[in-house]
């Protein structure tokens, strides 16, 4: 049985952002994974003139692409990647989907105000350049195209209704620390999605950037062992 695997990065993000995980599945397994680049998107943001449809039309291809050749196809979403995962797992059939940090709802105001007084004290202690979450977010800020914001908005109010029509099997991981997306976010998805099957996996030392963190290992052997799953599945 061949198997595709579809990663999606969030707004203003690139690869990057998941190329950890992706990185660790191919080293386990014989899938082929794709992480494309959404349009606007990469390590030298160019958001002007793009717009929400565009990001979804990218990852959509990028799926019908692997279920060409594949007998299987998960999809695993970050941030709003994970949005538009969803859309697409509703649309098409999709196996298995993976909801990294995503943005049913955004802007977690209690962890942010706590990120940004761990940025002050580094600042007034002379070692601001040494935060990672400020070097990571600097370059972001300074290259977004405002508008493109709004778009990002429109993407995950567009994908949100489609949650209610997602009946594969799906595991929802989030961040207790995260700035960006509340906790409560994971929560909303799970009560929207329908799936009988599903789990949520919160970890402790994760900010948003969660393939990037403490608890890294932990979410790639989860993700594994629940993808991996199907497989078994398949076989019995």
């Amino acid at each position: 049985m061949s198997i595709g695997c579809l990663c999606i990065h969030g707004y203003t993000g690139s690869p990057e952002e998941v190329q950890p995980l992706v990185d660790f599945l191919e080293a386990r397994t014989e899938w082929e994974i794709a992480n494309p680049t959404l349009p606007g998107h990469g390590e030298d943001l160019d958001l002007e003139g793009h717009y929400y449809q565009e990001w979804i039309a990218a990852a959509e291809l990028a799926l019908l692409d692997l279920m060409k050749r594949h007998d299987e196809v998960y999809i695993v979403g970050f941030s709003m990647g994970g949005m538009i995962a969803a859309y697409l797992t509703a649309k098409y059939r999709v196996d298995r989907l993976v909801l990294l940090s995503a943005a049913g709802k955004y802007v977690s105001l209690p962890q942010m105000a706590k990120d940004v007084l761990e940025m002050a004290g580094d600042a007034w202690n002379g070692v601001l350049a040494d935060n990672d979450l400020f070097r990571r977010y600097q370059k972001k800020m300074r290259d977004t195209y405002v508008f493109s914001t709004i778009e990002f908005m429109k993407c995950v109010q567009f994908t949100r209704p489609y949650l209610r029509e997602v009946t594969c099997p799906v595991l929802i991981i989030q961040g207790e620390l995260d700035g960006m997306v509340p906790k409560a976010a994971a929560v909303y998805l799970e009560e929207e999605i329908p799936s009988t099957e599903k789990e949520v996996v919160f970890l402790k030392q994760s900010k948003h950037l969660i393939c990037h963190g403490d608890d890294k290992d932990e979410l790639f052997n989860r993700v594994l062992e629940f993808i991996g799953s199907a497989q078994q599945e398949g076989v019995t």
